[in-house]
């Protein structure tokens, strides 16, 4: 193709009317600024989907879509860092409460921690459900396989949820977890890098990059980055305030907004690469790029919050944990814990996939039929449900998780060819099968 796909250019004039509107500082009615936003993120995801895919053809696919997974998630980082700057700026002038006394409201700094914990929940609860719901209804695979290589993020991804699920039982989100969380976060995407480069398979405005000469093509693909980010740090905040300006004129709670409805907005990148990955039955990529994620919010977006809190308190105190947020805390890295645990056999099924997003919609069906009183016992209960169901899948898949962590934090990368099978046999045992993507001549 000597020009460019008719759908790549579409996508980026998608981005115009938002970056227009955010560098003039045009005031448009919240319903429309949505709309104009949106678009520009929509077509940041596009282009961003196919950036990451033409980038494969220099870099290894690890390192592309662990790439790709960070520049997704700038969308919640931006808005989760207007939130953390305020608490922080209320923690400066109120103290340690973070609200004026006698103020009504959520406090300032339990918004940020509820802008994290929903985004999270939001990206394993639908992300990674609708991604294998797609993959069956395009291909009626009723799962998603992945690679051997793929146990990488999800063993860094284990790492970090088994220390978050300590965080519930802190006051404060203290600069010694940003050192563990960013540590974390380090080692992955070094072993990434190590990842050799695979056959990426083109099409549409991808394959028109991925067919440049060489030099004209890395700079398209850093320029198609560049571009995606900027546009996505622009429009990110306003759509999220517009659809949080939109709701407040229904009279829906603040907290309930910051915590779902601005994580829907920032989240949109990331879903609708997975769901284009998902559609083209790239499906080991779709849920890489969306473990990957997980692993980028649960290290690094986690760990640099006390960061931005202690510039903006302009003091070391930490990003306070109060006793709502513990709850919130508790069930997000209970639903970590069960979608890694899901995970095992490297392998997402459709009712496993269903079990997620069934369990994520029940917190909504008990919120709207209980009493505000009784919300901290219905998230406790609820990681208690996650917790157990988490224990007792380790404990079926028991023979696959030290291969897995091996794989994921030892093995080289050039012996994590072929899947990783777990499945259970007669008497509940389990059995440890590698498939080699290459057999022998023998057949054997």
């Amino acid at each position: 193709m000597r020009r460019p796909p008719l759908s790549g250019l579409l996508a980026l004039a998608a981005t115009v009317p938002g970056v227009v509107v955010a560098l003039g500082g045009a005031d448009l009615p919240s319903p429309v600024a949505a709309l104009v936003f949106g678009g520009a993120i929509i077509g940041a995801a596009f282009v961003l989907a196919w950036a990451a895919e033409a980038a494969q053809v220099d870099v290894s696919a690890g390192l592309a879509v662990a790439v790709l997974a960070l520049i997704a998630v700038l969308p919640e980082y931006s808005v989760d860092f207007v939130f953390t700057w305020r608490g922080g700026e209320a923690a400066a002038r109120y103290g340690a409460d973070c609200a004026p006394p006698g103020g009504d409201g959520t406090p300032a700094c339990s918004l940020a921690l509820a802008n994290m914990t929903g985004a999270n929940r939001i990206l394993v609860g639908i992300g990674w459900a609708v991604v294998v719901l797609i993959a069956w209804r395009r291909s009626k695979e009723r799962g998603i396989t992945l690679g051997r290589a793929d146990a990488v993020p999800l063993a860094f991804l284990t790492l970090a949820s088994l220390y978050c699920l300590v965080l519930p039982f802190k006051r404060t989100l203290t600069l010694w977890d940003t050192a563990i969380l960013v540590a974390i976060f380090v080692a992955y995407s070094w072993r990434v890098s190590r990842a050799p480069a695979g056959e990426p398979d083109l099409v549409g405005p991808s394959a028109w990059v991925g067919g440049l000469g060489k030099v004209p093509r890395r700079a398209t693909v850093i320029g198609l980055f560049a571009v995606s980010a900027v546009v996505i740090l622009l429009a990110a905040e306003p759509f999220a305030q517009s659809l949080v300006d939109t709701g407040q004129q229904l009279g829906i709670s603040e907290f309930l907004l910051v915590q779902w409805v601005a994580p829907l907005a920032s989240e949109a990148p990331e879903l609708l690469v997975a769901g284009l990955y998902a559609y083209r039955l790239h499906t080991t990529e779709a849920l890489g790029a969306l473990v990957s994620s997980k692993v980028n919010q649960w290290t690094l977006l986690v760990g640099t919050l006390p960061v931005v809190f202690a510039v903006s308190s302009r003091g070391l105190s930490g990003l306070p944990i109060e006793p709502a947020q513990r709850g919130e805390l508790l069930l997000t890295a209970a639903q970590s814990l069960l979608a890694i645990a899901l995970l095992l056999g490297l392998t997402l099924s459709l009712r496993a996939a269903l079990a997620l997003v069934g369990l994520f919609l029940v917190q909504f069906v008990l919120g709207a039929v209980l009493p505000p009183q009784w919300h901290d016992r219905e998230l406790l209960a609820l990681s208690g449900v996650y917790l157990l169901l988490a224990a007792v899948t380790v404990v079926r898949k028991r023979a696959c998780l030290l291969p897995m962590l091996r794989d994921g934090l030892l093995t080289r990368y050039s012996d994590l060819g072929g899947d990783l099978r777990c499945t259970t046999t007669g008497g509940g045992r389990l059995r440890l099968r590698t498939r080699l993507k290459e057999v022998l001549p023998t057949g054997r």
